[in-house]
């Protein structure tokens, strides 16, 4: 055993996370961390590398195992280039070769020093840095990232991908990452999943991704605040999860029925304890039976409701009463009431000859037309120009002359509504509490919207009305932010929807609603997204974008 974590109670706030969690991780060990957004995976990781302490319990980790883990801030980084920060944050990097590149000049006959250098270089040698600037730039590169740039001008997605090269080569026991593939190609991520196959230390991951919950050892599922391990990958994971959630149901439906039972029995105790004609110096057998069910009672009523999810494969191979009982009882995944109306066939954007950049074109021309009804998957490498050329569509669309079309014509049908899921949440909303963002998203689209029209909303799309409504957007997760594209993804009704890595963040409940959602939607899909699931599930006609 590598570490393990014995969580007796932790708290954020009033939201408790966990009580009584225990979880271990074995050498070699490559396990993914899952459970649904705000459950507390990034706080269980902060715990096992010691970032976070205020908790009751304990953490071990057996002596002399170095844990690395994806820095989540990048603060005060000054001029330090990609390179510089990446060879920095590798263990005993900097200190040992500052010994080997200073100490020969000035040790002399010091026999301290010569001792600590001679170590050193062993040091050096056992961990293999001696070639590992070299191979930390190539591995920056295969991300499609410039050593030499400063790491401060760097966006999110391309500050995660330097977390995974210093992951890469950190040679530690341990790597602690969280959400790896978010926001990743094809091409890196099918990079990133090979390292995570062949790497000879024990992986933890917090993830979502189909793709790569494909390659576990094991499954943890945070829920109701504790772990629970599924030995496996995720195929594994949806046939044992389906059978111990099938098994739960049942347990919980006697319990139920239990209740109603004792409810009963209480009832019947107190018609009968009054009329009881005993002696004063006997017991009244009713007031024992009424107190020993109310105990009873007070025990079932205790119990803590279990989360029920079941993969909707699952779901529709179980037996009709399981079925039923599951549909009632299930955990509540976030529900979209707003889906485009049946229309006719329609040419809604046609493109001819296009080609956009900015001082030129970034790839060939393009000639497509997208129709009601139609799905469009556009992939490509990151930086291809595949979000550049969802911009000129929508730009087109509002009425205005994209600045980055160089050549051909972008036309619009003059029905089209259209609305996008993007990666980034707009600057505007970010200083606006939850309420005021969706009344502003509505108005946007010229939707007057209600008080409680908004209440609604909050609840189907999993917040809490009453204690989300005034959190700041700026304070969100990254799966409540997703949340808050999909609301404004619906919010005027489109019958033209582009989704730009729709499944990032979001948990595995989510994804399979969306793509339900996605299911009953009659308009026109173009989509960019490097989840082979999804792109199994959506299906549609395929668009490469390729550099010139």
């Amino acid at each position: 055993m590598l570490a393990s974590a014995s969580i007796e109670e932790k708290s954020i706030g009033n939201k408790l996370l966990f009580t009584d969690l225990q979880l271990t991780i074995d050498d070699k060990e490559k396990i993914a961390i899952i459970g649904r957004n705000g459950i507390g995976k990034t706080t269980l990781f902060r715990l096992l590398t010691g970032e976070d302490t205020d908790f009751t319990g304990s953490i071990v980790v057996r002596k002399g195992v170095r844990i690395t883990a994806t820095s989540q801030e990048h603060f005060a980084l000054g001029d330090q280039t990609t390179v510089a920060y990446a060879l920095a944050r590798l263990p005993e990097y900097f200190e040992l070769k500052h010994i080997i590149d200073t100490y020969p000049s000035t040790m002399g006959n010091n026999m301290r020093k010569i001792t600590i250098y001679s170590e050193s270089l062993q040091r050096f040698t056992d961990m293999d840095y001696y070639t590992v600037e070299d191979r930390v730039i190539r591995s920056l590169e295969a991300y499609q990232i410039n050593p030499l740039s400063k790491i401060r001008d760097l966006s999110g997605g391309q500050k995660r991908f330097v977390e995974l090269v210093i992951v890469e080569h950190a040679d530690a026991q341990l790597a602690l990452i969280d959400e790896p593939t978010n926001h990743m190609d094809y091409v890196a991520k099918s990079a990133f999943i090979e390292w995570f196959k062949q790497a000879r230390h024990a992986v933890a991951v917090i993830t979502h991704d189909r793709d790569l919950l494909q390659y576990v050892d094991r499954i943890v599922e945070i829920k109701d605040h504790v772990a629970v391990s599924f030995p496996g990958n995720y195929d594994a994971y949806l046939r044992e999860n389906a059978m111990r959630t099938a098994n739960h149901l049942n347990e919980f439906e006697t319990a139920q029925r239990r209740i109603a039972n004792v409810k009963k029995q209480i009832q019947y105790a107190r018609s009968k304890k009054a009329m009881w004609g005993g002696t004063a110096d006997k017991k009244n057998p009713f007031v024992v039976m009424e107190t020993r069910l109310l105990k009873e009672l007070a025990e079932l009523e205790a119990m803590e409701r279990p989360s029920f999810w079941i993969d909707q494969e699952s779901v529709s191979n179980l037996r009709p009463d399981m079925e039923a009982s599951y549909q009632k009882h299930k955990a509540k995944t976030i529900h979209i009431r707003r889906l485009a109306a049946d229309e006719r066939r329609r040419d809604l954007i046609t493109l001819d000859e296009v080609q956009v950049g900015y001082d030129k074109p970034l790839f060939a021309t393009v000639n497509r037309r997208i129709q009601t009804g139609d799905h469009l998957h556009i992939i490509g490498r990151n930086g291809v120009g595949k979000t550049t050329l969802v911009r000129a569509i929508i730009e087109a669309a509002n009425g205005r002359k994209p600045a980055t079309l160089l050549h051909g014509t972008i036309n619009t049908d003059t029905k089209l509504r259209i609305n996008t899921y993007e990666q980034e949440m707009n600057d505007d909303l970010l200083g606006m509490t939850l309420t005021q963002a969706i009344e502003y998203l509505y108005k946007q689209y010229g939707q007057p919207i209600t008080n409680e029209q908004i209440m609604r909303i909050l609840s189907d799309y999993l917040f809490d009305p009453q204690e989300d409504r005034h959190r700041l957007v700026h304070d969100l997760s990254g799966g409540q932010k997703a949340r808050l594209q999909l609301i404004k993804m619906f919010a005027n009704d489109p019958n033209l929807l582009i989704l730009d890595e729709p499944t990032n963040h979001l948990d595995l409940p989510s994804i399979e609603e969306l793509e339900a959602a996605l299911d009953y939607y009659k308009g026109a899909l173009v989509y960019v997204s490097h989840d082979s699931y999804l792109a199994r599930h959506l299906k549609g006609e395929e668009l490469i974008i390729a550099t010139l």
